[in-house]
């Protein structure tokens, strides 16, 4: 399963997995390396999923302050 198909939850999981063997050291450069490059990619993917929540929820509020404007000048038009 590829970064795009796992959840939001998954990503940062398998980040904290990479950061976790990174910390603990051990490991031969050519792994490490391997390691770190994966956690960039994830670190990437997850920031990216973030970036169009936050755009989402703005998208959201947005409308709900449009749909609260025309129902305000609704009731200013039958007053």
């Amino acid at each position: 399963m590829t970064e795009k198909e796992n959840t939001f939850e998954q990503i940062l999981e398998q980040l904290e997995h990479v950061v976790h063997d990174l910390e603990q050291g051990g490991l031969p450069l050519e792994e490490a390396l391997g390691r770190f490059e994966q956690g960039v990619r994830l670190s990437k993917e997850g920031a990216r999923r973030l970036d169009a929540a936050e755009a989402r929820i703005e998208e959201i509020l947005e409308d709900g302050r449009l749909v609260q404007a025309e129902i305000e000048t609704n009731d200013e038009e039958k007053s």
